[in-house]
């Protein structure tokens, strides 16, 4: 992949500054240490950094059409591209180069902003039409690459990273209060909302479009797709082909991810979902692909002897990197860099360097299991919601929440949480996760930070189609917010695209495919949570004809790394520092005698295992805010480097 940033003016043609575009790009260049490429047109500058996988001899950006009147820099891979290229070429299209990249501009003289559907795979672009003075700034389906705005008086900066936007002098670095709860209720930043005051994510599935022939332009929003699911009652059930057609539609996902002009490596643990892709993968090259695994240096965490059978039964030898709490105290500065935003699962640490072990040794492209669990109710909240769902249908399911949230929260008013659920499409699996993860917050806010978030929740951002989630089935409602919140918000930002690609690696995810992911969306939920205990039930008979029964069964185990032990045992200096009562005061988010009766709950022996998770992610979740707060706005709460822009 790559990365693209740029200004626009929305009033006139004023000429872009050439020294702040330059700056734009380079603080992205770990995305793109290739090639840089820009184009500076009346009132528009764009600049693309690229990592060259795809035509690395011809691809530098921004790449034109025939008459030179389309031009486009952009970021990521449409796997497509040979067979597109064939269709283009027999229309008449002349192709100049051998990437991907160039389709799009073809494509877009044929169908204009019709040209989505033809678009398959990971990206976000720029996209100029010289000739109608028309801006196209775009998303993939599912938000697999990132892409930023902000709007400062009569101009709009774009970014892959919000560090490109900083870069430019023009957008300040302030904090948006109502960002946290975010934090605190999805553990990310899912929606439009960003750390950032004035900083926009564009929404998966979504683009801008900017009429520059009319002055002043304004973005407009359009939305090119969502994702939809059967009514409930009316998904496909017990059809003989089902694991048929799953195979065919995830090998050939997998075949086209191993497009590139380098070589490809994959991620692999012990799962069924990395192992079933590295085994694809291997099949597909006819050799064993080669793999890289993280131990985790804690007991119960490591899952090296899973990790090693599936190995055994790929043929492959796995780079296995070693990660401990000092590992990941020590990244975590890094890994808040990449990601702009707090993190609170420890984990995306270990994900971070397994990354750098990636580059270190060769290569630019990985293949994931990422988003098996979002298609086939694969996490563990979906089989508790089997117990909670069987008290809804008798009536008393709503009242035990009440008592709960009532207790657990000292006081704070059942409306707060009724309101979320019925913003999050009512009371479901995924649901209940974040209704529950958010109590970790209110327990730690500061009161002056209370009255500023002024009744506004991370709820409130959701941009959801409630009049479909009311006709699917509950456990596709849950799917659908996991898609929207989880998957774009912290798998793809903190696990995904940001840490790897801080490394100059692109990852690939054979499960996001469309065609995958719109099959999975016709199932009945019997096929993605059996029972009670079998998640990811097509995918476990899938994989059960190549992978060892204790692989392709295998219980569903989160990738966990320790919480709050990561940055207490022992403390670095610069956690102390963060964690100070002057430090949280200066803030202004956290009241700092809640957060010190959290930290001495900690230290103690805990047999309430609920209240002990909460305590874990709502330190971890002071700490990586208190460091995002230091690294981007001031540099003065510890010993740590802040992040500064190019100069």
């Amino acid at each position: 992949m790559c990365g693209i940033a740029g200004v626009v003016d929305l009033v006139g043609t004023r000429s872009i500054d050439a020294a702040m575009l330059a700056r734009m790009g380079h603080a992205i260049r770990h995305r793109g240490p290739d090639e840089t490429g820009d184009l500076h047109a009346p009132g528009l500058g764009l600049v693309s950094r690229r990592l060259s996988i795809v035509g690395l001899a011809d691809g530098r950006q921004p790449i034109f059409n025939e008459d030179r009147t389309v031009a486009v820099v952009y970021n990521g891979e449409l796997f497509d591209y040979p067979e597109r290229r064939a269709e283009l070429a027999v229309r008449g299209h002349h192709l100049r180069t051998s990437t991907d990249t160039e389709i799009l501009v073809h494509l877009w003289e044929d169908y204009q902003e019709g040209f989505f559907p033809y678009l398959k795979g990971q990206f976000a672009f720029a996209l100029i039409d010289l000739r109608r003075q028309l801006l196209i700034l775009a998303r993939d389906r599912l938000g697999i690459c990132p892409l930023y705005v902000s709007r400062q008086g009569d101009w709009l900066y774009f970014g892959s990273e919000i560090k490109a936007l900083l870069a430019s002098g023009r957008v300040p670095a302030e904090v948006d209060r109502h960002a946290l709860d975010h934090v605190f209720s999805f553990f990310a930043m899912g929606t439009r909302r960003t750390m950032f005051r004035g900083v926009e994510a564009v929404l998966p599935g979504s683009y801008l479009r900017i009429a520059l022939a009319n002055r002043p332009a304004v973005p407009r929003e359009r939305f090119y797709w969502d994702l939809d699911f059967p009514d409930a009652g009316e998904e496909r059930r017990d059809d003989p082909d089902l694991v048929d057609e799953f195979g065919d539609l995830l090998t050939r996902s997998v075949e086209v991810r191993l497009r590139a002009d380098v070589p490809v490596v994959s991620y692999l643990s012990g799962g069924v979902d990395s192992s079933t892709v590295a085994w694809l993968a291997s099949r597909t090259l006819g050799r064993p692909i080669p793999t890289f695994t993280i131990r985790i240096l804690h007991a119960g965490l490591d899952e090296t002897a899973r990790t090693r059978l599936a190995a055994q039964a790929i043929g492959t030898e796995p780079v296995i990197l070693e990660c401990g709490q000092r590992d990941i105290a020590a990244v975590y500065r890094d890994l808040i860099i990449a990601s702009e935003c707090p993190v609170i699962d420890t984990s995306s640490a270990a994900i971070h360097q397994l990354a750098g072990a990636v580059h270190a040794a060769g290569y630019k492209v990985a293949l994931t299991g990422e988003g098996a669990d979002e298609a086939l109710a694969g996490y563990p909240w979906f089989k508790v919601h089997r117990l909670t769902a069987l008290l809804d249908r008798v009536g008393i399911g709503e009242g035990l929440r009440r008592r709960f949230f009532h207790g657990a929260t000292e006081g704070l008013p059942w409306d707060v949480y009724d309101r979320r659920y019925t913003q999050m499409g009512g009371m479901h699996a995924t649901s209940d996760l974040y209704a529950v993860c958010s109590l970790s917050g209110y327990q730690i806010y500061a009161p002056e930070h209370v009255t500023a978030m002024a009744g506004h929740t991370a709820a409130d951002d959701l941009v959801l189609n409630h009049e479909r989630m009311r006709r699917w089935d509950p456990l596709n409602r849950s799917l659908y917010l996991g898609y929207k919140v989880m998957l774009a918000g912290l798998l793809m930002t903190h696990k995904g695209d940001r840490p790897a690609m801080a490394h100059s690696v692109e990852t690939r995810f054979p499960f996001l495919d469309e065609d995958v992911v719109a099959f999975c969306a016709t199932l009945a939920p019997h096929h993605k949570l059996r029972g009670w205990r079998r998640d990811k039930d097509l995918l476990r008979r899938f994989a059960a004809g190549f992978l060892p029964a204790e692989v392709a069964r295998r219980p569903k185990h989160i990738f966990r790394a320790p919480y709050s032990a990561s940055f207490l045992d022992p403390t670095p200096g610069w956690v102390e520092q963060l964690l100070s009562d002057e430090a949280l005061r200066r803030t202004g988010y956290f009241e700092a005698g809640r957060v010190r009766r959290v930290q001495e709950r900690l230290s103690r022996f805990h047999l309430r295992l609920g209240h002990h998770m909460r305590d874990e992610v709502s330190l971890v979740g002071v700490l990586s805010t208190q460091l995002w707060h230091h690294l981007f706005l001031g540099g003065d709460l510890c010993e740590l480097p802040a992040w500064s822009p190019p100069s």
